[in-house]
């Protein structure tokens, strides 16, 4: 039988662990909870979001499951930054930075005071591929566990969540609606705790950890507010312990084949495009080889299925009402779409978990029928081309359009672009180029919702492509494209373009291209040279010098 204590009897057993023990007393241990294994509960519980709201009840259910399992339960905190609250201004450059700050937190605690396994707790965007990355480092017995989704708030009979908020905004600069009903929105879209109702990125990340084996079978989509998580993270407490008792670790769940179920499952949702650039982060510390052109080979396979928010109907709470992510992946599964054979944090296959399980069928409204998809491939897309040679992401889920030609309106960072659409110069026919906000650019690879929310709000939703070398948030829709590589900081192409420059997107070839003769863009690059970032401080400073491509996950490595 596997040893139950494979790293805490370094800090637990032996005279010369009297001072370790003497402290350990002082929080509660007694003699005989020496023997036990000690797993960490990882939360980023706070008060600053309603995302994390659920987080201190959900790690006090995972203790209780870890006591229940014999286990020895040890809760430590992290951070967590609202994307919602930080959009639009500086304090965006920081969001995802603090996925590395997560991970590195918890590898931190975890390594230090020896724990032999993880219950990891996040309800936010980048908490959640943070904690997964941490789980995929240190490779020890780990269970997820997702905070849960916000309900969908009302006015005037219809649903409304944040999304709809920064597309109000939009509206009410262009005169479409008032103050007063602008103002009536932003009282209904935050009813209570829970990350934001949509398919946006932490439920994309939720059914995506779910999907990789990480989380427990149907814990993706129950309301933060519903109970069913109170025992879905009591079970997460017993399983990690369970997880020892059989010596299985996260990188004998987290496998290419159970990164492939992941990619499956966000493209049959069609999830938000962050999922590209956190599932590449994970794999990376897995240890997994996983590359941008695997999403286009999945997808090719995978039909895009979930009529869900920002581009559909529906929120997270519907699917769960319909059966959650494992009607999905019984789906997929049955069309022999997911591997079937990969294990679980429940110590079984996704196969013997979907037999237990015994999900519905596809209910045809909110999750289509196979034979009658939404689109036929994935909802989301990896373009390639002379203004991308390394490659760019686009939510093909919400982009119905074969072709766009137009000319491009250029901005070196965010702001300038959210004034133009503010003041109206934005006009049909423009790509809004926003460059300068890559990962090490940005610093921090902004997202923009501000700027697409204010265009979809502005009426112009279809008739302006947006193109940048940052990233959407999960809530934005329509004619985006992110992830440009290489980014502009590092001289890639759309560090070129020029003002009326003819910019082609063809969905059909899935490329994008700058449609200038290449003699002229060799002239560009001779006269090219970096930006001066000017003065950088702090975390910033540090995660520009070390952070890699987004085509490879934006990933931090010692230099």
């Amino acid at each position: 039988m596997p040893d139950l204590k494979p790293r805490s009897r370094q800090v637990t057993d032996g005279i010369e662990r009297t001072a370790a023990r003497g402290m350990l007393r002082a929080v509660g241990m007694r003699d005989a909870d020496f023997a036990k294994p000690q797993i960490g509960i990882a939360s980023s519980w706070n008060e600053i979001t309603p995302c994390n709201l659920s987080l201190q009840r959900l790690a006090q259910a995972a203790k209780e499951g870890v006591h229940r399992a014999g286990g020895y339960p040890m809760e430590f905190g992290t951070i967590s930054v609202s994307d919602g609250i930080s959009m639009g201004h500086v304090g965006m450059h920081y969001s995802l930075v603090s996925r590395e700050i997560i991970a590195d937190s918890v590898e931190t605690v975890v390594e230090a005071e020896r724990l032999d396994g993880t219950v990891l707790l996040a309800g936010c965007d980048k908490s959640l591929p943070g904690m997964l990355m941490a789980a995929a480092r240190l490779d020890l017995a780990g269970v997820f566990v997702y905070a849960g989704s916000i309900l969908p708030g009302h006015v005037d009979g219809r649903e409304v969540n944040i999304a709809d908020a920064f597309e109000a905004v939009g509206a009410c600069a262009r005169g479409l609606i008032s103050r007063e009903e602008l103002a009536e929105i932003e009282r209904a879209i935050c009813p209570g705790e829970g990350a934001c109702g949509g398919m946006y990125t932490a439920n994309t990340m939720a059914s995506a950890a779910e999907a990789l084996g990480m989380a427990l079978p149907g814990s993706a989509s129950p309301p933060a507010v519903d109970r069913r998580r109170d025992g879905i993270a009591r079970a997460s407490g017993e399983a990690v312990v369970g997880l020892l008792e059989k010596g299985i670790t996260a990188r004998q769940i987290m496998t290419r084949e159970a990164f492939e179920n992941a990619i499956a499952v966000v493209l049959a949702f069609g999830g938000s495009t962050n999922a590209v650039l956190h599932l590449l982060a994970i794999a990376a510390e897995a240890g997994v080889p996983l590359e941008l052109d695997d999403f286009n080979r999945i997808g090719d396979r995978v039909p895009h299925l979930a009529d869900v928010k920002p581009f559909g109907a529906h929120v997270m709470s519907t699917v769960d009402q319909v059966g959650g992510v494992p009607v999905v992946m019984k789906a997929l599964l049955d069309a022999g779409l997911l591997h079937g054979d990969a294990l679980t944090c429940t110590g079984r296959t996704v196969a013997e978990n979907l037999a237990e399980i015994d999900p519905p069928g596809l209910d045809g409204t909110v999750l289509h029928a196979m034979n009658d998809p939404i689109h036929p491939t994935g909802g989301i897309t990896i373009l390639r081309g002379s203004l991308a040679p390394d490659g760019a992401v686009v939510k093909s889920a919400g982009f119905d359009a074969a072709e766009f030609r137009g000319r491009a309106r250029v901005f070196d960072g965010e702001q300038g672009a959210l004034d133009a659409v503010g003041d109206g110069t934005v006009v049909p026919g423009d790509v809004v180029v926003i460059r300068y906000e890559g990962p090490r650019g940005g610093p921090g690879m902004r997202e923009m919702l501000a700027v697409t929310g204010m265009i979809k709000g502005a009426g112009l939703g279809k008739e302006v492509l947006l193109v940048t070398d940052g990233r959407f948030s999960g809530a934005t829709t329509g004619l985006c494209i992110g992830h440009v590589a290489p980014e502009a900081t590092d001289g890639g192409p759309i560090a070129l373009v020029q003002d009326g420059d003819p910019i082609v997107l063809n969905m059909t070839t899935r490329t994008l291209d700058l449609d200038l003769p290449e003699e002229e863009l060799e002239k560009r690059r001779a006269d090219w040279a970096p930006r001066d970032p000017g003065r950088r401080r702090g975390v910033l400073a540090k995660y520009a010098r070390l952070v890699g491509s987004a085509a490879q996950g934006a990933v931090c490595t010692p230099q």
